[in-house]
Order: structure tokens, then C-alpha cells, then sequence
């Protein structure tokens, strides 16, 4: 029996992981939805707004997307051609690679990103802060 006690904290541990992923999500969700976004959608405005060309040009290839933001590459397809319809990104060519497809933030993407940043880092920090073990 005593040989499982570290199996079973390890196996808590992972469900407190997950615990946390998934009441953090959901309260990112709650509080973006007011701005018709959902946390995946604030994951790529981000992502594009932290990687965004001096230029504001493309910076990321829709398969760098998505292997930072951890979703399938069709889901973030649809989620991609939802931020465009919406105007908040655009779609180009790779330049160097007509296979490839390049998503930049637009002037609409980039306000509403800017406007939305500090209540979606509020959460993170309210949430992140909640769970973090008490420091003695």
C-alpha cells in the first residue's frame, strides 16, 4: 500500500493540473465572451501580437499557430476564418512558401487585443494566484 502513496500524489497532482486548467478556461471564457471572444480566440490574438512584424505584417504560419496554441490545425482553421470574418486578422500567401498560409493581426485585431489584454491577464493572475500554494 505504502508503495502507491507516490503514484496516488502523483495522479492528484495531474488532476489539480487539469482542475485548474479547466475552471481557468472557463472564467477566461466568461469574462471575454462580453467582447465576442472566447480564450482560444484571445490565445491567437496574443500570440499574433507578441510576434507581429515591426510592419505589422504576417509573423506566424498558421502550423506555428498551432503548435502554440495546442489546437488541431482545422479547428484553428475555423477559428482563424471566424477572427477574419470578424476583421481582426488577415490571411496572406507565404511569400516564401505558396503552401503556407501567414495570419497577421489587423488594426481592428490589434485594438481589440489591446483593450482585452489587461482583463484576460487579470484572470490569469486572480486564477493562478488562487492555486498557488501558501508560501511559508
Amino acid at each position: 500500500m505504502a508503495a502507491n502513496m507516490p503514484e496516488r500524489a502523483l495522479v492528484e497532482q495531474w488532476r489539480d493540473i487539469l482542475s485548474l486548467h479547466a475552471r481557468t478556461q472557463c472564467e477566461l471564457d466568461r469574462a471575454l465572451h462580453g467582447h465576442g471572444l472566447c480564450a482560444s480566440d484571445f490565445e491567437v490574438l496574443d500570440l499574433l501580437s507578441e510576434g507581429a512584424a515591426a510592419d505589422g505584417g504576417c509573423a506566424y504560419r498558421v502550423q506555428e499557430i498551432s503548435e502554440r496554441v495546442h489546437l488541431s490545425q482545422s479547428a484553428l482553421s475555423r477559428l482563424i476564418g471566424r477572427l477574419e470574418k470578424d476583421g481582426l486578422v488577415d490571411r496572406a500567401m507565404c511569400p516564401e512558401d505558396r503552401r503556407g498560409v501567414r495570419v497577421a493581426l489587423t488594426a481592428k485585431g490589434r485594438a481589440l487585443h489591446g483593450e482585452i489584454r489587461p482583463v484576460q491577464r487579470a484572470v490569469l493572475a486572480r486564477m493562478l494566484t488562487e492555486a498557488a500554494p501558501d508560501a511559508d
